[in-house]
């Protein structure tokens, strides 16, 4: 089977590490992704700090995902910092864009003509989330005014997306797409869940355990709950890949081995 793309996620602010905000970019990325067929192999919570994001950025490039998303920092305030980081990290001089400038120009003129705000045109500030690293270029954004950003380097492509989840959802759906389309091709996931009649994943183990071994391209959790309160838990199945009936079909023979393997164990099973 061709290997799934990999990604890491870069979610950026320190009102996530203070708590005052819930990241739920993570969540969301996570479950779109792995949709396209997709594998996040991990996903950092960032402070507003450039030398902190262009360290983290240079040990990722050493591991090569094809894809970095990270989400946060691309506003007009001095602490949106994830351009500059950026640069810093790739060892590049941060520029004016001339179309992303265009594209924040008339983003606040439209706006303003909506009535949402009072100013159109440019500012110093506005300016400033035109300013990307060399060899960049900006996406629309048709919710918000900071543009999302995509640079390559090496095999490893990076997107700079907003932080506000309207806005990073909008343009993951809509000017992010071609990009998803190129890279992720016809990926798809497949999931089945199935309930088993006993709640101690130490009894079920072993299991578990052979049947992850014996089917590699097929993830398998059970998913605990508090053992006083549910008789029973879940265990879900996922695999991803490019052709749905050969990935069903590895989904289904590892379904099989195990409800078999727990069925020995005298736990009864179903499809949920």
């Amino acid at each position: 089977m061709t290997s799934p793309v990999t990604v890491e996620l870069f979610i950026i602010g320190n009102e996530l590490l203070i708590g005052e905000i819930q990241d739920t970019n993570t969540h969301w990325l996570c479950r779109e992704l792995n949709a396209l067929g997709g594998q996040v192999i991990r996903a950092t919570l960032l402070r507003d700090t450039a030398t902190v994001i262009a360290d983290e950025l240079r040990a990722a490039l050493v591991r090569a995902p094809r894809v970095i998303i990270t989400s946060g920092g691309l506003g007009p305030t001095a602490d949106d910092l994830t351009l500059a980081a950026l640069a810093q990290g790739l060892g590049r001089q941060l520029l004016p864009h001339a179309a992303a400038l265009i594209m924040i120009r008339d983003r606040y003129d439209e706006l303003t003509a909506r009535g949402a705000l009072n100013q159109g045109g440019l500012n110093p500030a506005r300016e400033k989330m035109a300013w990307l690293p060399a060899g960049a270029y900006p996406l629309h954004n048709q919710v918000g005014t900071a543009p999302a950003v995509m640079i390559e380097s090496g095999r490893t492509t990076i997107i700079c997306l907003p932080g506000v989840p309207s806005e990073l959802k909008g343009i993951f759906t809509t000017s992010l797409q071609p990009f998803l389309r190129t890279v992720f091709k016809s990926g798809l996931s497949l999931l089945r869940t199935i309930t088993v009649q006993c709640n101690d994943e130490s009894l079920m183990e072993p299991v578990l355990s052979r049947v992850a071994n014996d089917h590699p391209t097929v993830y398998i959790k059970s998913l605990a709950t508090t053992i006083d309160e549910n008789r029973e838990l879940d265990i879900t199945l996922n695999s991803t890949g490019q052709d749905e009936a050969a990935t069903a079909l590895l989904l289904q023979a590892a379904m099989d081995d195990l409800i078999t393997g727990l069925t020995k164990l005298g736990f009864g099973c179903r499809d949920k």
